[in-house]
């Protein structure tokens, strides 16, 4: 099998291709095409749920990561050996059904475009609430840390333990203790409600600038080493980032944070609320 060409950085829900394999998962069948819409569950940063749909008319009961090595051996998710993108190795989209589909049968593929919406919202509201996220605690800082693509502090790089994505949200939890005072940050008096106002403000200000969103492409393979950008007021942003994205801040509705404190750790919870809802 070659590794699986990916439609869905820009945005597609739907496709044909060829069914090139199956291995198996678990007491299912992980059906590789040869070019897919679907997101697959990333086994390296788990951060945003796989995409729902049908294949061939079959449901998709779960969208994973496999990696096939020069012998011709398939791992799955967690169990891959090696790093992302490893030379020398092919990698999959195992779209994962409880019946099996012929190799080299042509089949439809269709995501569930609502669900990959409310992701795509979430995942870009949680990009936009690090970066506010990031201003709001620019002055609590010792020493020269790293800058994020704004030129600020990234403190969300810096002390993030996991991400999250919901639909039409994100949970991300920080980690205050020891190695992050160490690289001269200072949680100490950290006024939760002083910090909450101040992203929620700029979160407010980035929606209602209608900041046009892209992601950068180098290649169509799923290992492709992709980018979120978006043009801001103060800048263009970027980050890193292998997931889907709605096309303008606009599109968010409102976006909210809550911030809580347990233990020696910060959960930020963002909400995209939309214009509609009552």
């Amino acid at each position: 099998m070659r590794s699986t060409l990916v439609t869905f950085p820009s945005g597609r829900v739907s496709g044909r291709s060829r069914i090139a394999g199956a291995v198996p998962v678990g007491d299912r069948h992980g059906l590789v095409v040869a070019e897919t819409p679907f997101h697959p569950l990333d086994h390296t940063w788990p951060d945003q749920p796989a995409d729902r749909g049908m294949i061939a008319g079959l449901p998709v009961v779960d969208c994973v990561t496999g990696a096939q090595s020069s012998t011709g051996e398939v791992f799955v998710g967690g169990d891959i050996p090696v790093r992302r993108g490893a030379e020398g190795w092919e990698w999959l989209v195992l779209h994962v059904t409880e019946s099996p589909v012929p190799v080299g049968a042509e089949v439809e593929l269709e995501v569930d475009a609502g669900f990959r919406a409310g992701l795509s919202a979430g995942h870009t509201a949680c990009h936009l609430a690090a970066l506010a996220l990031n201003a709001a605690l620019a002055d609590r800082w010792r020493k020269e840390p790293a800058l994020d693509g704004l030129g600020r502090p990234d403190f969300d790089q810096a002390a993030i333990t996991s991400s999250r994505i919901v639909p039409r949200g994100s949970v991300d939890v920080y980690r205050l203790g020891k190695s992050l005072r160490k690289k001269g940050f200072s949680a100490e008096g950290l006024d939760l409600a002083q910090v909450t106002r101040r992203v929620n403000e700029q979160l407010a200000a980035w929606v209602a600038a209608g900041a046009p969103v892209a992601i950068d492409v180098p290649g169509p393979e799923l290992t492709a080493r992709r980018t979120w950008r978006c043009s801001l007021p103060e800048g263009a942003a970027s980050i890193p980032c292998g997931g889907t994205h709605v096309v303008g801040t606009a599109e968010l509705g409102r976006v909210e944070v809550t911030l809580a404190l347990e233990e020696a750790a910060l959960t930020m919870r963002t909400t995209c609320v939309q214009r509609d809802a009552r």
